[in-house]
This record gives structure tokens, C-alpha cells and sequence, in this order.
């Protein structure tokens, strides 16, 4: 069984507007929470605010620990062509703000865009489960 251990963000700014990247895979694409995953022996935290940071734009401070998420994703569900395990994703998840930084897009990554969403908004987006899941531990969903 492959293991990816992800670490992501909930950002509000304060008219209460959630801070998402859009995930472009192939044919898939949808609205998740900025964030992804760890490089080698790299701190949680860490991993956050320079994911956070690329995928965005914005430096951030990490506020809290609102919890950790963990899927099973059977092997013919994966994304990856050929793969025969299935894939264990332990997805890290913390509130944090903005430091400094200013919107931008990604270039060459797995997101293409950033944008606010004001959260009446958000249950309406074309969106990948992450996001629900980091609202309900965030207290917003």
C-alpha cells in the first residue's frame, strides 16, 4: 500500500471568504483547500505555509491543529494509470492567516488558480471532498 501525507489550510479572510486553489489533473479538476504534500523529513507545518505559498501566493501563520483526515483509496480508483496498490492519504489539516503575499496563480502544479469564495458560495462549487471535510473541522461547515 503507497502512503502520501498532505498537509493543507483553512483561510478566511475577514469578510468571512475561504481561500481556495483549483486542482487541474488530466480531465479532472475541481476546487480544493490550499495545501499538499510533504517532501522528506519535511515538518507538517511547514508543508502547509510553502504549499500554502505556491499554490497561492500568500505567506501564512499557522493557527491551529484542527485535525487529521485519513482515506483509503482502493487501487482502480486512483488517479494514476497502472497502479496496483491501493493508496493510504493521511491529509493534515490546520486554520492559519495571512502574513504577507498577494493573490497569484501556480505555474507548472497540480493547481492552476486561487481565488476567495465568500462561504454561502462555497456548497455550490464544482469541489473535491477535502473541502467539506476541512469546513466541518473548522466549525463552518
Amino acid at each position: 500500500m503507497d502512503l502520501r501525507v498532505a498537509a493543507y489550510a483553512v483561510i478566511l479572510d475577514p469578510d468571512q471568504r475561504l481561500l481556495l486553489a483549483h486542482w487541474n489533473e488530466g480531465r479532472r479538476s475541481a476546487w480544493t483547500m490550499p495545501g499538499g504534500g510533504l517532501e522528506p523529513g519535511e515538518d507538517p507545518e511547514r508543508a502547509a505555509r510553502r504549499e500554502v505559498r505556491e499554490e497561492t501566493g500568500y505567506k501564512v501563520t499557522i493557527d491551529q491543529l484542527l485535525g487529521i483526515h485519513s482515506r483509503v483509496i482502493p487501487a482502480g480508483r486512483r488517479l494514476t494509470a497502472g497502479v496496483t496498490e491501493p493508496l493510504h492519504t493521511l491529509r493534515i489539516l490546520y486554520r492559519a492567516h495571512i502574513t504577507g503575499g498577494r493573490l497569484r496563480n501556480e505555474v507548472d502544479g497540480t493547481t492552476d488558480r486561487a481565488e476567495w469564495f465568500p462561504l454561502a458560495e462555497v456548497a455550490a462549487l464544482q469541489r473535491v471532498k477535502l473541502v467539506d471535510i476541512a469546513l466541518e473541522m473548522a466549525g463552518l461547515g
